[in-house]
């Protein structure tokens, strides 16, 4: 199975389209709106259970009954398996099914009760799913009863299906209590297990600020709307990368990369932000940027991502609005799934992974930031107009780093090294540019490339051939013109007219060669038409990519350690 550590959300598929759907507003009255009760002061927020550094969980409760759900901001729909009695539920007569790589979350579309985050929603619709073996594994055993997605109205297909309001995400009817639009925003903290340097836990709060953090309000407003302009499509929560200096590698230089989103500006990379993904999904170029240096690195074509030995210490950042953004080192060589190598060797995995299930075939994004990256800053999601249409306000999202460089290499020490530092050991020292090695392209992931380019500049293409074919048939069309004139020493469309006839039938009976009258000049007729050059999977922002996959609950044996490792998440939102 490829690239399993995939937040589902981001490979989730509608079985009705492969492309961003955008829903016309319907009034209706059969079904009841959302009364809302107001936020009870006494909760500050919402903790999230850390599942192995792998996926994000919080409690929500519907019809009564608490279940475990993955947050994930590349999808936006909220649906459930429950472990045990259906509650009480109404059943809206709509079925669903959400496609992902790895299996289905089919079912109908109900209505109950929901409380979450301190807040009461009444009639708030979710997909019922009855059975999720096609998972693979028992979804519950691994410490979740079903996800809710955290993107906007217009990426939900609940919403499709139900007309006027009644399809609303919780994070919507929740919005729509406060009448002040500045309020329409959450935030989110993913604590790390395993970095004694960490003081804080997983945490999520809707319409305010983790005390401690309140500084992320000074950082740049990220603008997600101008990324969804160049796209046209997909809402999800991205940005770009600052110009010619998008992500930093382990020698300190850029990392350069072109864009494969055919109206990115130069030099800047479209980044999808994804707490359903485990792992980052990025160009398989920059992958090997970071990991084909490292001494004893083995690259995986199974699992499709990087080992590295657990000892290595690689500084990874990247850049937007400004702003340096580092990687802790413990989540740049990932840890948490008891990794061995052929000779039994433990080994960690390269949390930049080679970005294939998750690869965009319209060329809509170059990367998917997933926990690994997002344990390292404090995140305030805004979403301005896409919650409330009458607001000027654009959507935006601010990161505030909490990752400190220095504190982060002490972290490693002590956990990777015994507290003995031999960071500098030749054993640990990159290898020259000349010797880096590249992972091996399949041919499956060559088709996809080809694909991508196509598919993502079919408008450029499908002009380019147009106007090839006018130009084509205006030429041919002029060169028989002309031939008729000549026969029928009139004219059509050389220069000449009826009234110029006797003068040449003139010059021609004198056997002179009429000054006006000259040979045709053969001309050449070019067209050029230009493709743009272009560029994780799960990885699975969902489509089969669906922003792709998600490999939830892998099933595979860790070993007899002792310890229950983890499954990587694959969780995204309906990704193109």
């Amino acid at each position: 199975m490829h690239s399993f550590i995939i937040p589902l959300s981001l490979i989730l598929v509608s079985s009705a389209s492969v492309t961003a759907l955008t829903f016309p507003f319907q009034v209706r009255t059969d079904i009841p709106s959302h009364p809302l009760s107001r936020r009870d002061s006494s909760n500050s927020s919402t903790p999230l259970t850390n599942s192995g550094n792998a996926q994000y969980i919080a409690n929500v409760t519907l019809g009564g009954q608490e279940v475990r759900l993955i947050i994930d901001t590349g999808s936006s729909d909220l649906w459930v398996n429950f472990p045990s009695t259906v509650p009480t539920t109404t059943d809206t007569g709509k079925s669903l099914s959400l496609s992902y790589a790895i299996g289905s979350a089919g079912g109908d579309i109900h209505t109950t009760t929901a409380q979450f985050g301190g807040y009461t929603v009444n009639n708030q619709a979710f997909l019922l799913v009855t059975d999720a073996s096609s998972f693979g594994t028992d979804i519950h055993d691994q410490g979740y009863d079903g996800l809710i997605g955290l993107g906007p109205n217009e990426g939900s297909k609940i919403y499709d299906k139900l007309s006027g309001d009644a399809g609303d995400t919780l994070l919507n009817n929740i919005f729509s209590q406060s009448s002040n639009s500045s309020n329409n925003f959450i935030s989110l903290l993913l604590n790390r297990h395993g970095d004694p340097g960490q003081n804080y836990t997983g945490q999520m709060t809707i319409a305010e600020y983790i005390s401690g953090f309140e500084n992320v309000t000074s950082m740049p407003k990220n603008d997600v709307e101008s990324v969804l302009k160049l796209l046209g499509s997909d809402q999800h929560w991205q940005a770009l990368t600052d110009k010619n200096n998008g992500i930093i590698g382990p020698d300190g230089l850029v990392i350069q990369y072109d864009s494969i989103v055919p109206k990115a500006p130069d030099g800047q990379l479209v980044v999808v932000f994804d707490s359903g993904f485990t792992f980052n999904q990025v160009p398989r170029d920059i992958s090997d940027a970071i990991y084909g240096r490292v001494q004893g690195a083995i690259y995986d074509s199974t699992n499709e991502w990087w080992t590295i030995p657990c000892g290595q210490m690689l500084n990874v950042s990247l850049n937007f609005g400004g702003v340096n953004y580092p990687v802790h080192p413990l989540d740049t060589v990932d840890d948490n799934f008891g990794i061995t190598s052929s000779n039994g060797t433990h080994m960690c995995i390269g949390s930049f992974q080679p970005i294939t299930t998750a690869f965009s075939l319209l060329g809509n994004y170059d990367m998917i930031m997933g926990m690994s990256f997002l344990r390292n800053v404090y995140a305030v999601l805004n979403y301005g107009d896409w919650a409330d249409d009458d607001t000027d306000s654009d959507p935006f999202l601010q990161l505030l780093s909490t990752t400190n460089v220095v504190a982060a290499h002490n972290d490693f020490v002590q956990v990777r090294m015994g507290g003995v530092d031999t960071t500098a050991s030749s054993q640990w020292a990159l290898l020259p540019a000349s010797e880096e090695v590249h992972s091996p392209v399949s041919e499956e992931e060559k088709k996809k490339e080809y694909q991508e380019m196509i598919l993502s500049r079919w408008p450029y293409i499908f002009v380019g051939c147009l106007v090839f074919v006018l130009l084509v048939a205006g030429f041919v069309i002029w060169r028989c013109c002309c031939r008729k004139g000549r026969k029928n020493r009139g004219c059509c469309c050389c220069g000449r007219n009826k009234t110029n006839a006797p003068v040449l039938e003139k010059h021609l009976n004198s056997g002179r060669k009429s000054d006006s009258y000259l040979p045709l000049q053969e001309g050449t007729l070019k067209a050029n038409a230009s493709l743009m050059s272009f560029n994780n999977s799960a990885a699975s922002l969902h489509p089969q990519s669906a922003y792709s996959a998600y490999g939830i609950g892998q099933g595979k044996d860790h070993g007899s350690s002792g310890f229950d490792f983890p499954e990587p998440t694959h969780v995204g939102g309906g990704y193109r």
